[in-house]
């Protein structure tokens, strides 16, 4: 499957279509979900035209892995969730739920997840 330029993630990125900003660089855009499941939930996406993490990990350079999860972390750490703990989520795939086709993680938290919740929708 190649890169839509269409999804809704591109659009964001194009400024197309407006979203609440946590965290923006020239790599990297970090943005509220418009339907979160818990009380803090973020999304991360790399500005690059990746499918999913699949291709991300396959085409990305080392150095825009390594920088794109260091910066969750830290985001996560701003966020607040990370000393009481948070979930780091990324679907691969249509059989694994992703929507989006452009890759993408959630950092969830701000509340207990119960185990084995994603797989409901928490």
């Amino acid at each position: 499957m190649g890169y839509d330029n269409d999804n809704i993630f591109a659009k964001i990125l194009r400024g197309d279509i407006p979203n609440k900003t946590v965290y923006e660089d020239d790599a990297i855009l970090a943005f509220h979900d418009i339907a979160p499941k818990t009380p803090i939930h973020v999304l991360v996406i790399p500005k690059g035209a990746y499918v999913d993490m699949d291709d991300f990990s396959a085409n990305a350079s080392a150095d825009e892995i390594g920088r794109f999860f260091a910066k969750a972390g830290e985001i996560a750490r701003d966020l607040g969730v990370a000393e009481s703990g948070y979930r780091l989520v990324t679907n691969n795939g249509e059989n694994a739920g992703q929507i989006v086709p452009h890759f993408h993680v959630h950092i969830m938290g701000g509340q207990k997840i119960k185990e084995g919740s994603m797989a409901r929708g928490l």
